[in-house]
């Protein structure tokens, strides 16, 4: 298997919201453990804030106004939380085509797995 990418997808915006990116070998140093770590709080918000918008949506009282922030927060957390799953999906393994040990097709269940 080799590496998909060796640039990782950073867990915040630079300037004018473009992409920050880091390019290191060592996936233990200072600025990968700090994005690991933000992307651990970044989910985290995103698990708190779902729990609170199912609560929100019981509630039939709750207003416009408290409707909408919930939808900008929801928003923002989704946000993140896509950019934690591209980041990771960029740093997983990919099969070595060359070696003929891959498939195309992905994992196979038999027939009676359906059933």
């Amino acid at each position: 298997m080799t590496a998909h990418n060796e640039l990782r997808l950073l867990p915040w915006s630079g300037p004018e919201g473009k992409p920050c990116f880091l390019s290191t070998d060592d996936s233990g140093g200072h600025m990968s453990r700090l994005a690991d770590n933000t992307e651990a709080v970044q989910l985290g918000l995103a698990a708190g804030l779902l729990e609170h918008a199912s609560a929100v949506l019981v509630d039939e009282e709750a207003g416009a106004d408290e409707l909408r922030l919930l939808t900008t927060d929801l928003a923002r957390v989704l946000r993140d939380a896509l950019r934690v799953a591209e980041s990771r999906g960029r740093r997983l393994p990919v099969p070595d085509r060359s070696t003929g040990g891959g498939d195309d097709e992905g994992p196979r269940l038999p027939a009676a797995a359906f059933s």
